[in-house]
């Protein structure tokens, strides 16, 4: 599975832990994906990985 979101194409973020003696250690940010059953086009249904930000927002419209 590709760690992108179907709808806005959030992808993997890269950035550091920090402890409390400010050592950086790289770390991976992912995107929250679902996989979700969503009509693509007029009576089109897929399973797609979308963000939860994107289900929040109401950019999918599920499947029922």
């Amino acid at each position: 599975m590709a760690k992108e979101c179907a709808i806005c194409g959030k992808k993997p973020m890269v950035g550091n832990n920090v402890s409390h003696a400010h050592n950086l250690n790289k770390r991976v940010f992912n995107p929250n994906l679902q996989r979700v059953r969503a009509v693509i086009k007029e009576g089109c249904v897929r399973k797609i990985d979308v963000c939860t930000s994107c289900i929040k927002a109401g950019k999918v419209t599920k499947a029922s």
